[in-house]
């Protein structure tokens, strides 16, 4: 496609210096110099290389002294493309003399493997040449235009050529016409006799009486197209593959057509720029120009008359696109790297294979998916829980896994704090890190951009890296434009698409709910901002939280306590099973009393700080609920989670199968609570602020943005609740009890 005159310097910065072999990097040296750059931007950038020699880029500059054939800005333009660098899309402008369209596949229309050529057919006895010309002039020119042609022809004394003379562009097209009617078919009465062994020739561009030079040209509305090394019958057929604007097509009564394509230029300079432009194209399909036919004022065989025993005729009038925008707009479409479409017919007995699965039941390779949810659902866990399963090729809440590598996009947490995450994720489920090879991790938090520009950034890293799975959290730190708007959203998905296509990966992604009460809604419509966000993905999970009631807790504390109690007997007392009943195992008064009959004291002592740790944890947890939009499979049942800080637990035996959400009661039962008195909603928020206390200290020490971010409020609310409580102190942002 067209090439801006980019920023190089932006560019090198795709380019990385110690990927690159000595001659590489030479290219690249010879390419800034001969684009004007000087020694220092080379030598600056080779600083990244540890194989830079202080002094050479200096020294090797000084042997860079241009050839015929010198290394341009293209090679790096090309690199910067190798490595992930996208162009911006294609705005309206003109192109420079020194401008280039790049590609080899860019703007190619004809493929000249297959190109069935057209014939071109002389007229017989029934021609009429001045019919003709009156068409031609018709065509080309107003009837005030003063028209320009030549007759008269002349050699040099060492060389038996005949050359045009200036000629004559002293009469109207209406003048022209009038007396070409009125001629009885002798055009040489009109416009003066001409050699028949050389032709005549006209000017197709109007003047202004004074003259036949570029600067009598008054309207730059055509331009000459004429190839001399192609075959005539293929040059026809390319000519009208290519749709150019071709108000006239003449045979030259030799070895070429003479087409006169509409420029409609507003000035000079413009008619150069788009002259160049509709010659490259040209030529890119197949049709080698003469480049000597750019000026304006240039000369074109006249149709009607005798050239050494061939007719100079018209062929055609007024084909292909209307006007020069029609055209360039389509030619600039044609090569949209769009697929073109296919039968169905063709295809139904041999389907190509779907893409496998990457997460079985939910996400295909290659795919899309969306986690949407509130604050405190533990979105960013449940996200490094996948890393960790697809790392280890394990189940991540009940859907299995395909093993591989995957990257993870933190542009929230900052580096020590994402790093612990994942290895306390670790531990706590409990499985061993076999395959951290497999995880690598993207620190952004501070140095995060809009994703338009994110995009290419990772790619040009991820490539050749093999990535199954890119996870982006959150994207609320690289939206670009108003989430609100559905046309800059849908450019925003568009980038994630880039990733998938260009890593042939998958894209996952986390988002926020939009605020108010989210149970009524249908689990597509909860993430915040436009529609897109639920319908582009091709795979939503949404989480919502259930309102989970003392009894349940209660019940879950036991059940915690006592699966405490039995990891202790069994470690200490192989024989415990002959000792307590399954009975027992269900009670946390009966355990306590049988961990106190069968353990040491010692033994017994060393239980208790764990057992008051995992009751604490058991009554903090939250309960919640993942639904899910599925685009390549079934729609799957509700999974139900607890999430017990760090990791999220499948609720298998089903006890919050049957529990709603707040806002999914009917809207009888939602008002009858009675309203929250000053002190029972004082009580409540120190038994909050408590818990998440509790919480946070769970892997070291508390602060107060660690509390803000899990209590779901402003730093400014939590030290406020702090004071109100009155048991805490706070240090620099660290918080301890009194």
């Amino acid at each position: 496609m067209v090439e801006k005159k980019y920023d190089i310097k932006e560019l090198l910065h795709y380019i990385n210096p110690s990927s690159l072999d000595y001659q590489e990097w030479v290219n690249v040296g010879m390419a800034l110099k001969e684009s004007g750059y000087s020694v220092e931007e080379w030598d600056n950038w080779s600083k990244a290389d540890t194989r830079y020699h202080n002094g050479e880029c200096y020294h090797k500059w000084k042997t860079f002294h241009g050839s015929n054939t010198p290394v341009t800005v293209g090679t790096i333009i090309q690199m910067a493309k190798d490595n992930g660098w996208s162009p911006p899309e294609y705005e309206s402008y003109e192109i420079e003399w020194d401008d280039y369209i790049g590609g080899n596949d860019d703007f190619v229309v004809v493929n000249t493997g297959w190109l069935e050529e057209k014939e071109i057919h002389e007229p017989g006895t029934d021609w009429n040449p001045v019919k003709e010309l009156i068409t031609y002039i018709e065509t080309l020119f107003g009837t005030d235009e003063n028209v320009g042609y030549v007759t008269r022809s002349w050699s040099r004394p060492d060389d038996d050529k005949k050359y045009p003379d200036k000629g004559c562009w002293d009469r109207t097209a209406r003048q022209l016409i009038q007396q070409l009617s009125k001629c009885n078919g002798d055009i040489g009465s009109v416009l003066g006799d001409y050699d028949p062994g050389v032709g005549a020739w006209i000017r197709f561009n109007p003047l202004d009486g004074n003259g036949c030079k570029n600067k009598n040209v008054t309207d730059f509305r055509y331009a000459l197209v004429e190839s001399d090394d192609t075959d005539i019958n293929k040059q026809n057929a390319i000519l009208r593959e290519l749709e150019l604007p071709i108000a006239t097509l003449v045979f030259s009564g030799k070895k070429s057509l003479h087409a006169i394509v509409k420029i409609e230029a507003a000035s000079y300079e413009e008619y150069r720029k788009r002259v160049d432009y509709l010659y490259t194209i040209c030529k890119k399909n197949g049709l080698n120009v003469d480049t000597q036919n750019k000026n304006p004022s240039r000369l074109s065989r006249m149709p009607g008359v005798m050239r050494n025993g061939k007719k100079q005729f018209l062929i055609d009038t007024n084909i292909g696109k209307e006007s020069w925008e029609e055209w360039r707009e389509w030619i600039e479409s044609i090569n949209d790297d769009l697929p073109e479409p296919e039968s169905l017919e063709n295809e139904w007995d041999n389907l190509p294979e779907l893409a496998p699965p990457l997460i079985d039941g939910v996400l295909r390779m290659g795919h899309k998916m969306l986690i949407a949810g509130p604050s405190k659902a533990g979105k960013s866990f449940a996200l490094i829980e996948m890393c960790i399963a697809i790392a280890e090729g394990r189940s991540w809440f009940g859907w299995q896994c395909k093993k591989g590598r995957i990257l993870y996009v933190n542009l929230e947490l900052d580096r020590a704090s994402c790093l612990h995450r994942f290895k306390d994720v670790y531990e706590t489920l409990g499985w061993k890190a076999n395959n951290l090879k497999n995880i690598d991790i993207w620190n952004l938090r501070g140095k995060s951009v809009p994703m338009d520009k994110l995009a290419p950034k990772l790619i040009r890293r991820a490539a050749k890296k093999d990535y199954i799975a890119v996870i982006v959290d959150p994207i609320y730190k690289v939206i670009t434009g108003d989430e609100n708007s559905a046309d800059q959203m849908a450019h925003f998905c568009n980038q994630f698409d880039k990733v998938c296509t260009e890593l042939g990966c998958a894209v996952i992604y986390c988002h926020h709910h939009s605020k108010g009460a989210q149970g009524g809604k249908r689990s597509m419509d909860r993430a915040s901002g436009s529609g897109v966000f639920a319908r582009d993905p091709d795979a939503l999970l949404d989480l919502i939280e259930l309102e989970i009631t003392d009894s349940l807790i209660k019940n879950e504390v036991n059940n915690a306590v006592c699966d405490t109690y039995v990891k202790w007997l069994n470690k200490y007392v192989p024989d415990y099973d002959d000792h307590v009943s399954q009975d027992d195992m269900c009670s946390q008064a009966q355990m306590e009393k049988k961990a106190k009959e069968l353990l040491t004291d010692e033994q017994y002592n060393a239980l208790r700080p764990e057992l008051s740790q995992t009751e604490k944890h058991a009554k903090q947890q939250t309960a919640w609920r993942i639904e899910g939009t599925l685009r390549e499979f079934p729609k799957f049942e509700p999974v139900n989670l607890w999430f017990q800080y760090p990791v999220h637990k499948v609720d298998r035996i089903g006890v919050l199968k049957d529990i709603a959400a707040e806002t999914e009661k009917p809207a009888w039962k939602k008002n009858l609570s009675k309203k929250k008195s000053p002190e029972d909603a004082k009580k409540e928020r120190k038994a909050s602020l408590e818990n998440a206390f509790e919480a946070c200290g769970f892997d070291g020490q508390v602060t107060i943005k660690g509390l803000a971010e899990y209590m779901g409020v402003t730093e400014k609310t939590v030290r406020n609740r702090l004071k109100e409580h009155g048991g805490f102190w706070i240090d620099e942002g660290n918080v301890g009890k009194k």
